[in-house]
């Protein structure tokens, strides 16, 4: 294996697990500074490669999710083999996720054990589950066997040229008139992890003079369409483009979202960001960059943190219990300390 080989990244391919792999690109730069770093993606996806930092290209090949598709696995294979890559860091656990390197020939296939890899995976890791944060079992590939992770990890980065900006401003009708922005993303997977007073916090907003915009996928439309029922100001940018998602986040003064991985991208571009956790936990699932506020319902909800999309209880109190002034509270401090450029 030559010094200069590229590697290839085989990322989560849901949004916010692909943002977190740039802290693997960041200690893959430090460790091999002569060698390009690719990253496998979806074409869902594959806008975030175009932002990040770091990252030659994205190789982009949509496999089907729930059958093995032999075929389509060769062909990605066949795609891969000519990068001539040196290594494959596998982060899914799955066997699949492991079959288009192993047929591609590359030489060294990092990953932990996961559904037995054996002969897929020949530089196999272990004490996966002792790192209870999907980040942290994420770097630990990236490092020496055996090499403890660095107390701060480096920290995922998006970054948007400023005349792209502009660009999508002009294409989309947004005119950059010093109005302050906010940005809502609403959806997130499953209903337990909704809030669901964006309406009238976007309504709110509005009043105070914020332009309102709503991202979100082609699944979060009916959202969107409430959210501008209640606040007519609010403009829907949701759509299947997530590079659409990730400008208005872009050039948002700030942005509320779920725990979803539009939080992610939002918290990478180092927008100020607020996150709203119902069910989950904020410390294994928040992103690794600082957030301008971590909502949690103040009640008292015992079944709460579960981590289920959809409420057992069917009360879904640790989301109904946030009223929309503690996120409003938040967004207008978010706004009063936001720094000011020069």
């Amino acid at each position: 294996m030559s010094d200069d080989s590229p590697i290839l990244i085989v990322p989560y391919m849901w949004i916010g697990d692909f943002v977190r792999c740039h802290t693997v690109v960041h200690l893959l730069r430090a460790r091999f500074p002569g060698r390009p770093i690719d990253m496998l993606s979806t074409a869902m996806v594959a806008p975030l490669v175009d932002y990040m930092p770091g990252v030659r290209k994205g190789i982009v090949f949509d496999l089907p999710r729930k059958r093995l598709a032999l075929s389509e696995h060769r062909a990605l294979a066949d795609l891969l083999r000519p990068e001539r890559y040196g290594d494959a860091l596998i982060m899914p656990r799955t066997w699949k996720a492991a079959l288009a390197p192993f047929l591609a020939g590359i030489p060294r296939r990092t990953a932990f054990v996961g559904e037995m890899r054996f002969g897929l995976v020949n530089d196999r890791r272990g004490g996966e589950k002792k790192l209870p944060r999907m980040v942290d079992r994420c770097a630990a590939l990236a490092l020496p066997k055996g090499a403890a992770l660095p107390q701060d990890l480096p920290l995922p980065q998006l970054v948007v040229p400023h005349d792209g900006l502009t660009q999508w401003r002009a294409r989309m009708n947004l005119p950059a008139n010093g109005q302050p922005t906010a940005v809502l993303a609403p959806g997130a997977v499953g209903p337990s992890k909704r809030w669901g007073a964006y309406g009238a916090l976007a309504a709110h907003l509005a009043e105070l003079g914020f332009a309102v915009w709503v991202v979100g996928g082609p699944d979060e439309k009916a959202l969107a369409s409430e959210i501008v029922r209640k606040a007519p100001q609010a403009r829907d940018l949701t759509g299947a483009d997530l590079r659409d998602a990730i400008l208005a986040l872009a050039a948002a003064t700030v942005a509320v979202s779920n725990d979803s991985g539009l939080l992610h991208v939002a918290a990478a571009l180092g927008t100020p960001s607020i996150g709203i956790f119902g069910p989950t936990s904020p410390w294994h699932w928040a992103p690794l960059n600082p957030l301008a506020a971590v909502i949690e319902t103040k009640s008292d909800v015992p079944c709460r943190p579960c981590h289920k999309p959809t409420c057992r209880l069917r009360h879904h109190r640790c989301m109904r219990d946030i009223p929309m002034e503690q996120v409003a509270a938040a967004v207008r401090e978010a706004f009063a300390t936001r720094p000011v450029s020069t």
